[in-house]
């Protein structure tokens, strides 16, 4: 798995496709607590189409090299580490899709600097206040600090545990892979640094931020695509309909039955609704 040295520090990522690829590239963004391999088999089948994407560890919990207290690890500042990445990579006209948590830096990152964005595809994610989405709010409160990060994350060294409601049970309705959420939790059950980088990631989080945010995305001129899972309990349909009409060319797709981690449940659906998006 390859790496890149940006300001902030270093950062894992994963390419798939073509590097002949006349489509434009595509880069995800995950949420919080997971990693790059939420997006392995929707990159799969955008590779199969010819398309290259780039799935990067951002420092959201599941990332293995830690940035250390210099790294701005509030939520805009993940967004300039995206901006970051794609300069670096020399990446434009980029197709960006974000989840979860990576939703939202979706959204600051349009805020900031959309120079680069051709187009944003959004799945089930934070918007306007619902940052986070109840009950997380609470979670993410105790997440402030290191030490509780520790002791709320052990229960989770158990399979059972994290494919349950208290874990990841409720955002999919597809059967959760062992080693894969196993890699999702095991940065902060086992490295001191990686639970500071992820308490000043809670610190920050900030829902009147990203209510301003959202209200904004009428600024951003390309196309966006909301790919929306119905039954999701915490990112519901109203958040998106909210979504498409601040936008100001915006189309929505309902996934009956879809939950939070489309990129999981449904990754072939999603590969196929990116690359047709593209070819608008």
């Amino acid at each position: 798995m390859p790496s890149i040295d940006l300001p902030h520090g270093t950062v894992r990522y994963r390419v798939s496709g073509p590097e002949d690829a006349t489509a434009p590239p595509v880069v995800f963004v995950h949420g919080f607590l997971v990693n790059s391999t939420l997006w392995t088999k929707t990159a799969d089948a955008l590779a199969a189409a010819g398309v290259r994407s780039y799935a990067a560890d951002w420092p959201l919990g599941s990332h293995t090299i830690a940035l250390g207290a210099e790294a701005d690890q509030s939520p805009r500042g993940i967004a300039r580490q995206v901006i970051a990445f794609m300069q670096a990579l020399e990446l434009n006209d980029v197709t960006l899709v974000g989840n979860d948590t990576g939703g939202a830096i979706c959204q600051f990152l349009l805020d900031i600097d959309a120079s680069r964005i051709g187009r944003v595809v959004l799945t089930n994610c934070d918007a306007f206040t619902n940052f986070p989405p109840a009950p997380f709010g609470q979670l993410f409160k105790a997440f402030r600090s290191a030490k509780a990060i520790r002791a709320l994350m052990a229960p989770m060294r158990s399979a059972a545990v994290r494919h349950s409601p208290a874990g990841f049970g409720l955002l999919v309705n597809q059967p959760l892979d062992a080693d894969q959420t196993r890699a999702w939790v095991e940065p902060c059950l086992s490295d001191p640094a990686i639970r500071q980088d992820t308490a000043r990631f809670a610190q920050k989080v900030d829902p009147e931020d990203l209510d301003a945010a959202s209200k904004r995305l009428g600024s951003f001129d390309g196309p966006a695509l909301l790919v929306w899972g119905a039954a999701d309990r915490f990112f519901k349909l109203e958040f998106a309909r909210r979504l498409r009409a601040t936008f100001t060319d915006a189309r929505l797709i309902e996934i009956e039955n879809g939950r939070t981690f489309i990129p999981h449940d449904e990754p072939q659906r999603l590969a196929e609704e990116i690359a047709a998006f593209q070819s608008v």
